[in-house]
């Protein structure tokens, strides 16, 4: 279903065969909104802008939705939907329990790569944003229809696990007693070790051989590694609200047997060449080329990537691959996408996407860390905001911090501020919902029945209103399309403040008949667009604050 900004903005372009770029009017005074195409056509047409204006008015057929357009100062065109149009457009959102959300024409398979902790190592300030965005991404595009598959591309594999059997063995520790802490704590020593001690460098590279090649002692410890991590991984999760299960595994350790096939198929189809004793790609564009095989036969990142695109096109049967990875990476995954075209693993139908993310800041203005210059880990995160509120207004502040700026911007990391009931901050929007909450329960307390539909829209604060509830859908798509969440939180904080204005300037439970019935019926038509919005951020809504 169109937006009545999009239904009007195509009436006027059908007219004045340009896109009228309609924008909401800067004062109540002037209507809904304004368009200055007369003032471009003019230029072109050599003609004064009024009398396009007024062209473009007598031309137009719009009185079903709007009164008669004002033409005003050098050839501005101010439109005012009628009452009862605003009225039946946010009465939508009452009928319909989806909000207006409409099923996709065309449902597509969209893997989404995100969060992708390290085994043996607890989840920290890196992983938060790769992890939020990539839950909301999942949602939007969930509930539009289209089939999500989410991969938790964790990283299993690798020479740190040569250090880390290494340091079992040495200590003589029983892998399976340990928890996700001791082992993040057994990583740092085993990491100090490797560079202290030539000797158990030796042992660590070897024992990452005998890793690679199924060695029965070394896959045993490897494995009780994994399986004390995932519970950890999982418990933040849950605490997160994110919708990351063990099911959603697809770690690097998953892709190994596909490294041997993947250079076969490229040596064969000469996609991929013998250079200075590597085997790599080249694709234009880019300084050097992509290592595929390491001089030594051993593989990088690079050919681990190349096999997810692989199998995520082949055997998922992907039409869209998004990857949520901090914008440290775009240039690797230019080169991937590059590569993966060119060798025949990403077909011109099938669009890869990198979701590309800044960083988190103190406020010092310097990447997040503790007070030790330590890396601060999620749980820390999570603590400090819970200790300035409660867990579902404390996981808010969080995310909205997050997910209400541009994705390519860094953020600062002020718990004060992001917890804050006032401002455009996550607690804002929950306490503007549990507000609709409030006046529905008096009038179900004095007994007053909720109507199906809106009706009066007398009041500028009713209509402002009343003009938002309408365009959920349309924000919803649009954050599917460009995969941008900022534009979704923008959006409801918008439908908050018009809320909050109308709460002020609009008695409900005070005025009487139609008029209170159409308030109460507008309240609650605000309560579904905020409830299932702040659920699309994965923040709860709550009924009371």
């Amino acid at each position: 279903m169109s937006s009545l900004p999009a239904i009007l903005s195509a009436r006027i372009q059908s007219v004045a065969e340009v896109d009228p770029e309609l924008r909401p009017a800067t004062k109540p005074q002037f209507g809904h909104f304004q368009s200055n195409v007369a003032l471009r056509l003019a230029k072109q047409e050599g003609k004064p802008p009024r009398e396009v204006a007024q062209r473009i008015i007598d031309s137009l057929d719009v009185a079903d939705l709007c009164e008669p357009p004002d033409l005003a100062g050098p050839g501005f065109i101010n439109f005012r939907l009628k009452a009862e149009t605003l009225a039946a457009a946010a009465s939508e959102q009452l009928a319909d329990p989806r909000i207006g959300l409409e099923q996709a024409d065309q449902p597509q398979t969209v893997v989404i790569d995100y969060s992708a902790p390290n085994v043996a190592k607890q989840m920290h300030v890196g992983h938060l944003r790769s992890t939020i965005i990539g839950d909301t991404l999942n949602r939007v595009l969930s509930v539009l229809g289209h089939h999500v598959i989410p991969q938790n591309h964790i990283g299993d594999w690798g020479t740190q696990f040569g250090q880390l059997v290494e340091q079992i063995l040495d200590e003589g520790i029983d892998a399976g007693t340990l928890d996700l802490e001791s082992a993040a704590e057994l990583y740092v020593r085993a990491s100090a070790h490797f560079k202290q001690d030539q000797d158990f460098a030796d042992r660590a590279r070897k024992r990452v051989v005998a890793l690679q090649a199924g060695d029965e002692e070394t896959r045993t410890i490897w494995q009780q590694l994994i399986k004390i991590s995932l519970p950890g991984f999982n418990a933040t999760y849950q605490r997160m609200n994110i919708r990351l299960t063990d099911d959603d595994l697809a770690g690097e350790s998953s892709y190994n047997d596909d490294l041997p096939k993947v250079v076969a198929e490229l040596e064969a189809n000469g996609t991929a060449v013998i250079d200075d004793g590597a085997l790599c790609v080249f694709v234009e564009g880019f300084n050097a080329p992509m290592i595929i095989r390491k001089s030594d036969g051993g593989y990088g990142y690079a050919t681990t990537d190349l096999a997810a695109i692989r199998r995520r096109v082949r055997e998922l049967h992907a039409d869209r691959i998004v990857y949520v990875v901090d914008m440290r990476q775009s240039a690797h995954f230019d080169q991937v996408f590059a590569v993966s075209r060119k060798v025949g693993y990403l077909p011109e139908n099938v669009s890869a996407e990198h979701v590309a993310f800044g960083m988190v800041m103190g406020k010092d203005g310097k990447p997040f860390k503790t007070r030790d210059g330590k890396v601060a880990t999620l749980k820390s995160l999570l603590d400090a905001a819970e200790e300035k509120a409660a867990p579902a207004v404390a996981l808010a502040a969080i995310k909205y911090a997050d997910l209400s700026s541009g994705l390519n911007k860094d953020y600062v990391f002020d718990v004060d501020r992001m917890v804050a009931t006032t401002g455009n901050t996550g607690p804002y929007l929950q306490y503007a919902h549990a507000r609709t909450h409030q006046v529905l329960r008096k009038a179900e307390a004095e007994g007053i029945a909720v109507p199906d539909k809106i009706t009066v829209l007398d009041e500028p604060a009713e209509q402002q209103l009343a003009l938002l509830l309408p365009r959920f859908a349309e924000i919803v798509n649009e954050v599917a399309d460009t995969l941008q969440p900022h534009r979704l939180c923008g959006y409801l904080h918008d439908v908050a403040v018009a809320y909050s204005t109308f709460y002020e300037q609009c008695p409900v439970l005070k005025s009487e008949g139609e008029v209170r019935g159409s308030r109460l019926a507008l309240c609650l038509a605000t309560q579904r667009v905020l409830a299932k919005g702040l659920d699309l951020l994965g923040i709860e809504a709550p009924d009371r604050m």
